[in-house]
Order: C-alpha cells, then structure tokens, then sequence
C-alpha cells in the first residue's frame, strides 16, 4: 500500500499570496470536492506557527460574531475564545470554510484588509454561494482570488511516486516523439488519471489500495454531492429541472453536435421551460 503525501502545486502560490506586500485577504475558489480545506489546512502547516480553523456550515453560531460587530478586533477575540486558538498576526492562518451561506462573514473581509492587514486571512466555499451572496454584501476590490483546480497529471504523477515521468513532463517543451522508456508508463498511468477526474480523494484511493471500484465508489459519492448541492442554492423552485439537466450531461457531451439540446433533458423540453435552471 502507498501513502503518499498529496503535492499541490497551488501551495507555491499561496506561498507567494502571503509573502506578498500588498496582501488581501483571500477567497480560493474551485469545484466541489477538489480540495480546498485540505489544501489551506497543508499550507497552514508548512507555513505558519498555527492554524486557526473556523468552519461556518459545522458551527452556525459563530455567524453571529459577525452579525453583531464589525470591529475586527472583537470579532478575533470572540474567535480566541470559542477555539481556544491564539490568533497572531502574520503568525496564525486564518481560515474560513463553508463561507457561501455567511454574507456578514463575507462581509468582514473589507475591514479585515483595512483596518487589520497584518492578519493572514484564506476563506473556502462554493464559489456559486458566494456569487450569489449579492452586491451589498461583497467586499469589492478587498479581497484576492484564486482558483484550485482538480489535480493536474503531473501532480497525479508525483503523488503515484513517479516524479521521473513528471519531471520529464515538465520539462518537454516541443513536440517531438516520446522515447518508448517514457511513452509506455505514461500511456498506462494516463488512462488511469482520466479515471480518477484528478479528484484528490479518487486518486487518494487509487495510490492507496489499487481499486478501481473503490474510486468508481468515490466518484459517485462526489457527483452525488453536486446533486445535493444544488438545492442549496436561491431558486429552490427549480431543482427539478437543474437535477434533470445535470443527469443530461452525459449524453449532451457525447454528441458531435455541441450544441445543449433540450430535447435531451426531457422530450418536447422547450428553451423557454429549462434556461433559467440551465443558467
């Protein structure tokens, strides 16, 4: 069995992001499930005396130290004590998770940058709840963004043990014949990254126990979690229809023809009936 520790290569832009003078609090954004606490959680680790953690969907309460001040200093030290964590100025990472339901928590952030710079702040949640979470409430050109994609092959590569083949990756530069040395691993482990969808818990299953189905399992939970996800949002009225689009996906992008047809989601489906949810 392999266990190998996860390597992202956003953990050098995070790094980059808190050594940066003109630092703003920070919003990683990114699909569901690729990995945005875990990733926040390791930078913190490697890069901080500590890590103060606060996740707002697991502990609906601490909301409120947002509803009632805006004064940066109060809202920290009601963090201190609820946590028990010190919170230190260029010394702790900050993080807030699950922030998408939190508009005062998103809200905050402004007098975070300006009035408490010297606190490192990395905030994760769905991007679409935090879209949605209105104009009133964002703090416009007070924070920084940055995305967190699934894992790229050469990520794959590493974690798999198999930092040769991703440096040779990375260093490659024309398009030229690959040496069948080189060739013949990629070609299998390929196929294998295209399996997993990069999904860092898939390919955590796959380098660990070998099992295909067990990444199949995974996966499934994690496109099941999208489904869910969608009620979560404003609109509720139209999760019928989002759930029947999104189970059309498949078939929409096995076409030839690339344009979304509605017909797909469900026959005689007009565009009129299903754009807002599509949207």
């Amino acid at each position: 069995m392999r266990n190998q520790t996860l390597e992202r290569f956003i953990l050098k832009k995070l790094l980059n992001w808190k050594n940066s003078p003109n630092r703003k609090p920070l919003i990683l954004k990114g699909v569901h499930q690729a990995g945005k606490t875990w990733v926040l959680k390791e930078f913190g680790r490697r890069c901080y005396e500590n890590v103060a953690y606060f996740n707002f969907e697991e502990n609906e309460a601490l909301r409120q130290f947002f509803e009632t001040s805006k004064n940066v200093s109060r809202i920290l030290q009601n963090l201190m004590m609820v946590s028990g964590q010190k919170i230190l100025p260029e010394k702790t990472l900050i993080i807030f998770d699950e922030v998408h339901d939190s508009p005062d928590v998103i809200n905050s952030l402004k007098y975070f940058c300006e009035n408490a710079p010297e606190y490192h702040i990395a905030c994760a949640g769905s991007f679409l709840g935090i879209s949605l979470a209105g104009p009133s409430s964002f703090p416009v050109d007070k924070v920084s963004f940055m995305q967190l994609d699934p894992m790229t092959f050469s990520e794959f590569l590493i974690v798999n043990g198999d930092a040769n083949l991703a440096s040779f990756i990375e260093n490659t530069d024309s398009i030229e014949p690959i040496p069948d040395a080189f060739f013949n691993p990629l070609y299998e482990k390929l196929k294998m990254y295209y399996v997993t969808g990069g999904m860092p818990e898939a390919v955590r299953m796959w380098t660990e126990l070998r099992d295909v189905s067990a990444v199949q399992e995974v996966l499934s939970d994690i496109i099941g979690s999208y489904e869910r996800d969608f009620a979560k949002h404003p609109g509720v009225s139209e999760f019928p229809k989002i759930s029947m689009i999104w189970k059309s996906v498949p078939s929409q992008l096995a076409r030839e023809n690339k344009k979304f047809i509605y017909r797909a989601v469900k026959n005689g489906a007009r565009t009129r009936e299903y754009e807002n949810a599509l949207q």
